[in-house]
């Protein structure tokens, strides 16, 4: 036994001093550029708007702190404990001391990150977990915790979260008490009872049916992707945005489209036969501020909202586009490894236009397909468990891309670009995302659209360390991943899933070179906040 303690604490030391070598914490905090969020416009917001706006924003610092503890632990304490402001910074951007880029830590002393990140007893095991008879275990809004005999128990948020949750509370009863909005008011204060009670069908309703203000508050418990055991427990995130009134009625043309868009679907018919909500809508908006998941990592570029597939059927589901937030990594990440890694012919296909407009079909694509299996297995989601979220992002994001292509090559769309310049930049944004790694499932699923991308010869990676694109191939690959991802939902086939995430959701040569290319070029990965 003292042998074997002694190899244990020799591999301890090795293991911390390899984090300590490898962590660069100024050269880490490199890879998000700094994008300084400036102070609205608010010219057309009224007073009680302003206050609003800023209760908002209290209640999302709450929300920030209630992450922490989801994710990690006390993120205060934690900070500062940290004497280096490099890594301190690079801690507050990935909520710990874990590298959401490759999943590692790049601190000293810190182990691999808990799958079930703060969600689950770090000594549950799958077995014990399924084995447990427990009506709540499975509630996207329930901690797992042991009792005092070492028993598993269920903990609903609002309990576990009480004090963090309260503030959010007051917060958000003051803005329903000055606001002028009756929907306003109304999402708000059936917000409130949600967080008090974990239910979130009413607000999620009274979110749909609130169109008329200008600002709009998306907040608590809303991706589940920090789960990475079963894919349920929903992390803590909120974004306070201002609406862009011209740009929101442009896009709204889009939102009479979708049982048509539905239709329009690769593959079986069968296997995509949901039909949205009427209401659905699309708003176009700048992100004023954000915490919590949504601040955690990288930046999301546009959401899909709710997942209540009740909510969706009934009434639809809210499509939010990030203006700002495109434009910044379009400018910062997507044009330069266009320039970086295509040869020179395809270049001028990288458009911000057509860049935008994929990211709108894209956030669609996550309403479209099926929310159910077709063959009794339940929720998608549950079907395919810890697999489900990597094959949705997948979906989405070869969906929309299709979609975009599809609508743009009919002339559907009013902005001026081609179809081939959707699929350059929707291949461009591919081999960018990459690099987000395979710590999440951002990450895995567009390494699986790159790799099934370069095996149909849709694109090439030449000896010049440049691509070519086949628009062709590409297109056709779209439409048969779309189709076969379509399949594996319908049918809840998990096995399926597994074997394709298995085969495709490696990173190969070609993009291990690529990210050596793109780090000498000093491109960033993704984007970070400051705010004026």
């Amino acid at each position: 036994m003292r042998n074997l303690s002694t190899i244990l604490a020799i591999l301890s030391l090795l293991a911390v001093s390899c984090a300590r070598n490898q962590s660069d914490a100024g050269r880490l905090v490199e890879n998000y550029a700094l994008v300084t969020i400036p102070a609205p416009d608010l010219s057309g917001i009224t007073d009680n708007g302003k206050e609003v706006l800023k209760l908002y924003r209290e209640a999302a610092d709450e929300v920030d702190k209630i992450y922490w503890m989801q994710y990690f632990g006390n993120g205060e304490l934690f900070l500062h404990s940290l004497t280096n402001p490099s890594e301190k910074l690079y801690a507050a951007i990935n909520y710990g001391p874990w590298d959401r880029i490759d999943g590692k830590p790049f601190l000293s002393g810190y182990g691999v990150k808990p799958a079930g990140a703060c969600f689950y007893p770090t000594d549950m095991t799958k077995e014990e977990f399924d084995a447990w008879n427990n009506p709540d275990k499975k509630s996207p809004y329930t901690l797992i915790r042991r009792t005092g005999d070492g028993k598993l128990e269920s903990v609903w948020y609002h309990d576990a979260y009480a004090e963090n949750i309260n503030k959010i509370e007051e917060y958000l009863t003051r803005a329903a008490d000055v606001t002028i909005k009756e929907s306003v008011r109304n999402y708000l204060l059936h917000m409130i009872e949600g967080l008090k009670t974990d239910d979130y069908y009413e607000s999620n309703k009274a979110w749909l049916e609130m169109k008329d203000s200008k600002m709009d508050l998306v907040i608590g418990p809303i991706e589940a992707v920090d789960d990475a055991i079963y894919g349920t427990k929903a992390s803590y995130g909120a974004y306070v945005l201002l609406k862009n009134l011209q740009r929101t009625e442009e896009l709204n043309a889009l939102s009479a489209k979708m049982p048509e868009l539905q239709e329009m679907l690769p593959g079986d018919p069968a296997n995509h036969d949901f039909v949205p909500g009427a209401e659905s809508d699309i708003f176009s908006c700048n992100v004023l501020y954000c915490s919590g998941y949504t601040n955690a990592g990288f930046k999301v570029i546009g959401i899909n909202f709710p997942y209540d597939a009740k909510v969706q059927e009934e009434l639809g589901s809210r499509t939010i586009i990030f203006d700002n937030i495109i434009r910044e990594k379009f400018n910062r990440t997507v044009h330069p490894v266009g320039n970086a890694l295509l040869e020179d012919v395809y270049q001028p296909h990288v458009d911000a236009s057509a860049f935008y407009w994929t990211i709108v079909f894209r956030e669609i694509a996550k309403g479209l397909g099926v929310k159910e299996t077709i063959n009794g297995k339940g929720s998608v989601a549950e079907a395919l468990a810890d697999e489900a979220l990597v094959v949705e992002k997948a979906k989405s994001n070869v969906l929309g891309a299709w979609l975009c292509a599809k609508e743009a090559e009919s002339y559907q769309i009013s902005a001026l670009f081609q179809k081939e310049d959707v699929l350059t930049t929707f291949v461009t944004n591919t081999i960018r995302s990459t690099r987000f790694g395979a710590a999440d499932p951002t990450g895995i699923a567009n390494i699986i659209v790159y790799n099934y991308l370069l095996e149909s010869k849709a694109i090439t990676w030449n000896p010049s360390g440049r691509y070519s694109i086949d628009f062709d191939k590409t297109w056709k690959a779209l439409e048969t991943l779309g189709a076969e991802i379509l399949r594996i939902q319908a049918h809840g086939d998990i096995d399926s899933a597994r074997a394709w995430i298995s085969k495709y959701g490696i990173a190969g040569p070609e993009s291990l070179s690529d990210k050596r290319v793109l780090e000498s070029a000093g491109i960033p990965v993704d984007i970070r906040f400051d705010y004026e």
